[in-house]
């Protein structure tokens, strides 16, 4: 009976297992994040997405730095709907639906990329015009109201008047509590649906005064709640403005709430200031009915 040598053990390709395994692990993980990434992107660009109010042309409702929730799904979807605009322009819509008036919508304005806010004021077929302030609609003018001023606290995002030249400078004065305040000259319309909003009326401009306009088929006029400071259908392109009837499938979703909003003194390196720059009162506003 001779000896035999046991054959060696395969136990020295352990490590090339455990690295394979540990480059599985690391590829599920990737994986995980990218599916997490595409279902943010999807819900992004087709269900709901935030949005910042970055200027005063919708005052009173809506102030520079308000966000808001702003839903895909109720026009349908256009070139416009994925994130970040990636889709080259193209008409028509899936789903589409025509807007009602009165809705705040974000739209891009013609060869841009960029999302401006605005209300719906004109559909397919309505002659618009306007005559030293009044809004005329097939014919009828929208009815208008003077009601009291709204009194918008004075803070960096709001500074009721930039400059010497600035038309709100004016209506800056202190307020009750010691703070200065923003009495804003309001007017409120209500349009042949129902629906009523406030505008800031701070006398004539040159947009006061248009039309009329046939909007066409397949399009929407536009304006801003601020009609003196509002860069809408009534204003050329080339000024920044819409250029007129806007094509729809360039209405990117409507304006649902308001979820909170900020004064414009945070400092991102100081998280105490975020809290503080909470403005009171404005978080779940809804903007359906305004």
């Amino acid at each position: 009976m001779s000896d035999t040598v046991p054959e060696a053990s395969a136990e020295p390709e352990a490590p090339p297992a455990e690295k394979k395994d540990e480059g599985s692990a690391l590829w599920r993980e990737i994986k995980g994040l990218l599916w997490v990434l595409v279902a943010v992107l999807a819900f992004h660009s087709f269900i709901a997405k935030p949005f910042y109010i970055p200027s005063e042309s919708m005052m009173p409702g809506l102030l520079t730095g308000d966000r808001l929730v702003v839903t895909k799904y109720p026009y349908g979807w256009s070139w416009v709907s994925p994130s970040f605009h990636v889709v080259p322009p193209m008409q028509g819509r899936v789903f589409g639906r025509l807007p009602e008036r009165g809705d705040i919508v974000i739209v891009t304005p013609p060869g841009t990329r960029t999302d401006y806010i605005k209300r719906v004021i004109g559909l397919p077929g309505d002659v618009i015009r306007m005559v030293n302030g009044t809004l005329i609609i097939n014919g009828e003018p929208v009815k208008r109201a003077k009601r009291a001023p709204t009194l918008v606290p004075v803070d960096v995002n709001s500074p009721c008047g930039a400059g010497q030249d600035d038309k709100l400078l004016p209506y800056r004065m202190p307020g009750k509590d010691g703070g200065m305040v923003c009495q804003v000259p309001t007017i409120r319309e209500t349009l042949s649906n129902g629906r009523s909003y406030d505008t800031v009326e701070l006398g004539l401009t040159p947009e006061d005064n248009f039309g009329p306009v046939h909007i066409p088929a397949g399009h929407l006029w536009l304006m801003g709640d601020n009609r003196d400071d509002s860069a809408d259908s009534r204003v050329p392109e080339w000024q920044g403005g819409l250029g007129g009837p806007v094509p729809w499938e360039n209405i990117g979703g409507r304006a649902e709430f308001i979820t909170f909003s900020l004064d414009g003194s945070t400092k991102w390196w100081n998280p105490l200031t975020w809290l503080e720059a909470l403005r009171p009162g404005r978080a779940g506003k809804s903007l359906r009915n305004s």
